[in-house]
Formats: C-alpha cells, sequence, structure tokens
C-alpha cells in the first residue's frame, strides 16, 4: 500500500518502484547518487517516491535502452526541464502580450 503526500497523491516504498518500472533497487539508488531523481524521505529515512520519480525513472529507462550512459542520460534531463521551463516562460509572455492595453 502506497503513503500519501500532502497533495493525497501516493508515494511508493524503492521495492514497489522497482517492481513498477523493471529495475533494480540498486539502480534507482545509483540514480539517486547520481542526481538523477531525489526522492522524498520519511523522518526515518525511508525513501518514498511520487508519480513523479516514476516518470523520471521510466525515462531514464528509455535513455539507457537507447544507449546513453548515465552523464548522457544527466544531460537529457537536463536540457528537458530546460526546455519546459522555457516553454513555461514563452507560454506566459504570450498570455501577457495577447492582453488589450489599457493606455493608449
Amino acid at each position: 500500500m502506497a503513503n500519501r503526500d500532502s497533495t493525497g497523491r501516493g508515494l511508493y516504498a524503492i521495492s514497489v518502484v522497482a517492481e513498477l518500472v523493471g529495475t533494480g533497487q540498486q539502480n534507482i539508488r545509483l540514480y539517486e547518487r547520481r542526481g538523477l531523481l531525489t526522492p522524498e524521505r520519511t523522518d526515518g529515512g525511508t525513501r518514498q517516491y511520487s508519480e513523479s520519480d516514476l516518470a523520471v525513472l521510466r525515462r531514464i529507462g528509455e535513455l539507457l535502452d537507447e544507449g546513453l550512459n548515465l552523464a548522457g542520460v544527466a544531460k537529457v534531463l537536463e536540457l528537458e526541464m530546460d526546455n519546459a521551463r522555457l516553454r513555461r516562460q514563452l507560454k506566459l509572455a504570450r498570455a501577457r502580450n495577447a492582453r488589450p492595453d489599457d493606455g493608449d
């Protein structure tokens, strides 16, 4: 059974996550050590993975299957996050520019 975060979304133990994404627990720990994901932790230090973490782990698996090494995976994830951030900024800028001027 999954715990819940403050938004009511599921949080999963590493054993469940490993099964869901089809990789080993040691791989997941390695990805964390390499900075590819940062799961939440309980007060006792137990890792708890969110749906967002699952998506990142699935993306890591896809990139590894395509032949990238972990350094390449890290770079792709960084670029994808930058791209998403820039798209959000562009969307906001377009929304601001679409508003009629109150002045002139």
